[in-house]
């Protein structure tokens, strides 16, 4: 499928490039856990209207 000159391209490293900071970014922000009160996002209670 690709062979070893493509990587040597600007495209080829650009490729490289993107997979790697994908995977890095997924692995990054599997491990950010939310604490519930912080999830909500204001100070405010929230009221559900009826």
């Amino acid at each position: 499928m690709f062979d070893r000159s493509f990587f040597q391209t600007k495209l080829g490293l650009a490729a490289i490039a993107s997979t790697a900071a994908m995977t890095l970014f997924v692995a990054l922000s599997s491990q950010m856990q939310l604490a519930p009160h912080m999830a909500a996002g204001s100070v405010a209670p929230i009221v559900e209207i009826a």
